[in-house]
């Protein structure tokens, strides 16, 4: 068994370039993916062509592919297919045209692939890093229904839109963290070299300082002599913080429900996860994807553990008969406005159109707490950097207000 699962990897993953002469003795390229070169020249002597060398192919920089590049990649696909384009043609048009190798390289496997007799939902399959489940069944859904084109385009905008959620959270939550760190090294540089200075100034005064110098300085020996701890823990602390959230499902699940309940982050949140939600549920229904396996992918797509449980509830309680409206009732977590535009689409006969009206309703509901969370946090940030910087140089400044007692 061990030997199959490292064998599938192999052919997955390892790409042979290939040089040779067809039966017109022209010279010809090209690439394979495959399990050894063995492989290779069997698969070319089949077509005709007398391999002269195999090899594999070296590994090329490159970004990272991100959901973004896929964004893009499907968008220009639905785009070109729709344009009349054959497929194959399609990927050797999008594989050229993108600045970034590993992309390239991606869709040269998938259209080898493609090219070899597999279908195009199979091809994508093979790469799960890039291409999730609900991508590759909406693929799937629109080979068999004859609608590939179609489907591919509902899969672009679902995705462009999904993204451009993502993209205004994180520049929500990005603006007060870039200020904190910068606060934080600011305060630092002003703790281990600003601050001694000072010191060295106010022994020589030979007086009594007030409390809240004495405060500041007993920091700044800290951070003067233990800096390197401070830092070291700030950072690994950090770094092993996020790489547990990425791997570790508890603490995966705590952070998921306690960003649900922060203050004025959570509302955001909890609307662009019932925007997901409502517009994954939306493409896949208007793909003709069965409900209960549509939900299969939804939960996953919302991007937070306690939607995902919440899903998998209500999954088991369709399956048993009960309505979608009454199983999402149930689950105790989706707005009043949510479970009346469902009720509306179940009676109408219309699911994925009230869902896609509710999905662009909280779309918009994101924009506008987005900007006016940009709006609302200047003041504050500029409000508690004020007190720390000020209330340091207040601390330092007042032995030297009462100078003239010291004196």
């Amino acid at each position: 068994m061990a030997t199959a699962a490292q064998t599938r990897n192999n052919t997955r993953e390892t790409i042979y370039e290939w040089e040779g002469r067809d039966r017109n003795g022209k010279i010809v390229r090209g690439e394979m993916r495959a399990a050894g070169e063995n492989q290779v020249q069997a698969s070319l002597r089949r077509q005709g062509i007398l391999t002269t060398k195999v090899k594999k192919r070296r590994t090329r920089s490159g970004k990272a592919i991100k959901p973004k590049d896929i964004a893009i990649f499907t968008r220009q696909l639905a785009t070109m297919m729709k344009a009349g384009v054959p497929l194959l043609q399609a990927f050797d048009i999008v594989g050229r045209g993108n600045a970034n190798p590993n992309v390239t390289r991606l869709l040269n496997d998938i259209r080898t692939d493609v090219e070899t007799g597999s279908s195009l939902s199979a091809a994508f399959r093979k790469f799960p890093k890039y291409f999730d489940s609900l991508y590759c069944n909406l693929v799937e859904a629109g080979e068999a229904a004859g609608i590939l084109e179609d489907l591919l385009d509902r899969l672009a905008t679902y995705m462009e839109k999904t993204e451009a959620i993502k993209s205004k959270i994180k520049s929500a939550l990005m603006y007060p963290t870039a200020v904190v760190v910068v606060a934080f090294v600011v305060v630092a540089i002003i703790m281990i070299f600003v601050i001694p200075a000072f010191k060295q100034v106010f022994t020589s005064f030979g007086a009594d300082l007030p409390a809240p110098t004495l405060f500041v300085m007993g920091m700044s020996e800290i951070f003067v002599a233990y800096w390197w701890l401070i830092f070291g823990v700030l950072i690994g602390g950090g770094y092993f913080f996020m790489q547990a959230w990425k791997r570790n499902e508890k603490v995966q699940r705590f952070m998921d429900r306690l960003l649900l309940r922060l203050p004025i982050f959570g509302a955001l949140i909890d609307k662009s996860c019932v925007a997901r939600w409502t517009r994954t549920l939306s493409t896949m229904f208007a793909a003709g994807v069965p409900l209960v396996e549509a939900l299969d992918s939804v939960g996953g797509a919302s991007g937070n553990t306690v939607y995902s449980d919440a899903t998998e509830k209500i999954q088991q309680e369709v399956s048993t008969g009960t309505s979608l409206t009454t199983a999402m009732t149930n689950a105790n977590l989706f707005p009043s406005m949510v479970l009346q535009m469902t009720a509306i689409g179940e009676e109408s006969g219309s699911i994925d159109h009230m869902l896609g009206k509710a999905a662009d309703f909280y779309e918009q509901e994101v924009d506008d707490m987005v900007a006016g969370l940009s709006s609302l946090m200047e003041p504050i940030i500029i409000v508690i950097l004020g007190v720390v910087i000020g209330g340091i140089v207040v601390s330092m400044y007042l032995p030297i207000f009462k100078l003239g007692q010291v004196v």
